[in-house]
């Protein structure tokens, strides 16, 4: 699926390409997302849980500070020739993408050595010894990865993302919906959730609704970076009156 100028416009609010500063397309099947060349002053943005393969896209985004993209269907680490030119890039989460391979200190190194500006990899903070140790055990990346049979080998990753996706377990699925609340909440300065708290699913809910219910939560906490004090204010009494009404239901049903 291809990533639109309509798309990216409606989701950040924005009126024209250039306005956008941060882009939320979490778990949308996206593919193809060449618009974002044409995005000069993003700043933030989270691509987790696609089926994206091709980061040269980003090359042009000068302005860009952090990238989400866990979980993808990046094959190469040669992708990051296009993230080494980014002069901001501060914070990028890249796991779970088929370019991690089997050596976890070795992909950490290498992304290390070609991104020696990040401060945080993978939600884990960047050290001076690992930056100095990335010298020695990263491997540098000095061209853009080959584009043979880009087709196939994308359709490929597709159908085995998709299957690998209606396989997942209910705990997989919790461990998941937790990860990127948690990381969202991060972003917005909040504490993370506890398993216990987080944990109010119905057995009976199917994983659709399961999938749905935390694609809002985290809609909704990317909103509230946005507000102000007036506009959280809102939040708060309509959240608190809510909350009111559900009690008043459970106590009646009791």
């Amino acid at each position: 699926m291809r990533l639109t100028r309509a798309a990216v416009l409606t989701r950040s609010k924005a009126t024209a390409l250039d306005g956008v500063r941060r882009l939320n397309c979490w778990g949308s099947h996206l593919t193809d997302i060449s618009v974002c060349q044409d995005l000069p002053n993003i700043e933030v943005i989270t691509f987790s849980v696609n089926g994206i393969s091709d980061l040269e896209p980003l090359n042009q985004c000068l302005n860009l500070r952090e990238l989400y993209l866990r979980k993808n269907n990046i094959a190469s680490l040669n992708e990051l020739f296009y993230l080494k030119n980014l002069p901001r890039l501060r914070v990028l989460w890249l796991s779970e993408n088929p370019c991690c391979g089997p050596d976890p200190h070795r992909y950490r190194m290498t992304v290390l050595r070609n991104l020696p500006s990040l401060q945080k990899l993978d939600n884990q903070a960047v050290t001076e010894e690992e930056l100095s140790q990335a010298l020695v055990d990263g491997e540098e990346i000095v061209a853009p990865p080959a584009r043979r049979n880009v087709e196939n080998s994308c359709l490929e990753s597709t159908e085995s993302s998709a299957a690998e996706s209606t396989t997942e377990t209910e705990s997989e699925l919790l461990n998941f919906s937790l990860e990127e609340t948690n990381k969202i909440r991060e972003e917005l300065g909040m504490k993370p959730v506890s398993r216990d708290k987080f944990s109010s699913f119905s057995p009976r809910e199917t994983d659709c609704n399961r999938k749905k219910r935390n694609n809002v939560l985290n809609a909704i906490l990317l909103l509230m970076k946005e507000l102000d004090v007036e506009g959280l204010e809102i939040i708060q009494q309509t959240v608190g009156r809510k909350l009111q009404a559900f009690r008043k239901k459970e106590l009646h049903e009791e």
